[in-house]
């Protein structure tokens, strides 16, 4: 129902009462203990935990009230129901006041104490999972998760760690693929903003007649279709950091906008005459030379300035080939847990086919080909015939949800495999060959007339191969 088996001790020093919240609680399934007095309970809760805690009030030894105090100081994580004969006012604030959930009157009707038990371990459980979350999140982004050994990577390393903890503006530069955000995101969550928003502006996809919307929000009435005033990014953002994506992209109207911003700490929503204050931190990204754009009018000097205050620039994959091992067992590990599939070993000679690839779609082309090679795999082990699978560079890859998808999948991956193996078999055979055909036709030992087909299958001619 809420946590799994969740521990219950029921303390109060006449029987009856105790007996008849086991009968009420029992068919729910909980873990139920009970303890006739409150240093009985304690000695309980030194020898195993327990997720609630129901105490009667008044009895002989420690009161309910000073059991509750106990508790919240040595096992803060307990929550606690405070059950009585002798409720008034000030007894259910006291309880209350140090920490109680709740409080309850008796007599009670076994719907009073389920409803109040239930409600409180769905609370618990909800912290629980805020925390699980929460650590999940920071081992996601903590500096340990982004994987490289390399002298690069190290570099890269240090250059966020030591900047995390400022307030700087960054610039982070790469191609695409090679994992912008995923530092951008360990720089936030790395610093004194980690609890407050992260947001990402892609600006390569919104409409340029909607950037200035989607960052500084819009008054009702300011334009076609606004109906009601909306926040932006930034205003949503307050406190947190803003990741701009591909800042490249953006129009020089909207770039001197965003160069206001970042000098004056302020800005206008559309169309409203009220100056909206924020305190944000700017991490920009780009795959392209932001300083040759300058010199072609293309970007903002000053802009360009503003953002370049702490560059970090991350090195493609094939720069530092020692980290694909490392990364492919990653993939590997992530996609064999995703998809349910038992694959825990790439072989040395698929291993040095992926060393040998230079991945111009650097780390996220690397993830979609394990990704791939799980899915079709049919043994424990990854093996050259499950990685050599051809990638569209910009496409991604969809997790089978069923056994049957996950065929289809395979049949068609296998599929599209041995068709890009066979278009490089004949385009590698022509070039030796001077992209003649007979002589390429009997250099790999086929009849002239089935290499023609194959080349007419597959459209290719000296033009289109070279």
């Amino acid at each position: 129902m809420t946590l799994i088996n969740p521990g219950i001790l029921i303390v109060d020093d006449e029987e009856i009462v105790r007996k008849s919240c086991i009968r009420i609680l029992s068919p729910e399934g909980y873990n139920l203990e009970t303890a006739k007095s409150g240093g009985e309970a304690l000695k309980r809760l030194q020898d195993e935990p327990f997720d609630l805690v129901l105490a009667d009030l008044v009895m002989p030894d420690i009161t309910g009230i000073d059991l509750l105090k106990r508790i919240k100081e040595e096992w803060p994580e307990t929550e606690v129901v405070i059950i009585t004969g002798y409720g008034t006012v000030k007894t259910a604030v006291d309880a209350l006041k140090y920490g109680a959930y709740d409080f309850i009157e008796k007599p009670f009707t076994p719907e009073v104490l389920l409803n109040s038990v239930e409600r409180c371990l769905e609370k618990k459980k909800l912290e629980v999972e805020n925390i699980r979350l929460r650590q999940e999140i920071n081992a996601l982004y903590s500096l340990d998760n982004i994987i490289g050994a390399s002298k690069e990577m190290q570099k890269v390393f240090k250059l966020v760690a030591t900047v995390a903890s400022t307030g700087s503006t960054i610039l982070i530069t790469g191609e695409s693929g090679t994992g912008k955000e995923l530092v951008a995101r360990a720089i936030h969550h790395n610093s004194a903003r980690r609890e407050q928003p992260f947001m990402v502006v892609d600006c390569g996809t919104i409409p340029e007649n909607l950037m200035e919307s989607e960052l500084f929000g819009h008054a009702r009435g300011s334009f076609t279709g606004a109906i009601s005033t909306e926040k932006g990014v930034l205003e949503a953002a307050n406190g947190g950091t803003v990741f701009l994506d591909e800042v490249s992209n953006l129009p020089l109207s909207m770039q001197a906008k965003l160069l206001r911003v970042l000098q004056e700490k302020e800005f206008r929503p559309v169309g409203s005459k009220k100056t909206v204050k924020i305190d944000i931190r700017f991490i920009a990204a780009t795959n392209r030379d932001l300083s040759e754009m300058v010199r072609e009018g293309a970007f903002r000097e000053d802009l360009f300035y503003r953002l370049n205050v702490f560059p970090i620039d991350l090195p493609p994959l094939r720069d530092r080939k020692e980290d694909i091992p490392a990364l492919a067992y990653h993939f590997l590990h992530k996609y064999s847990k995703e998809i349910g599939r038992d694959v825990p070993h790439i072989s040395a000679e698929a291993m040095r086919q992926l060393i040998a690839n230079d991945w111009p779609g650097n780390v996220r082309e690397l993830e979609n080909v394990i990704h791939r090679a799980v899915i079709v795999c049919d043994s424990r082990m990854l093996k050259p015939e499950h990685i050599m699978i051809p990638l569209n560079r910009e496409e991604e890859i969809e997790t089978p949800k069923t056994l049957k998808e996950l065929k289809l999948k395979k049949k068609d991956l296998r599929t599209r495999s041995i068709e890009d193996i066979e278009k490089s078999f004949l385009i590698a055979a022509l070039k030796r060959n001077n992209w003649n055909i007979t002589r390429a036709a009997a250099e790999v030992g086929m009849q002239r007339t089935n290499f023609h087909g194959l080349l007419k299958k597959y459209n290719i001619s000296k033009g289109k191969g070279e």
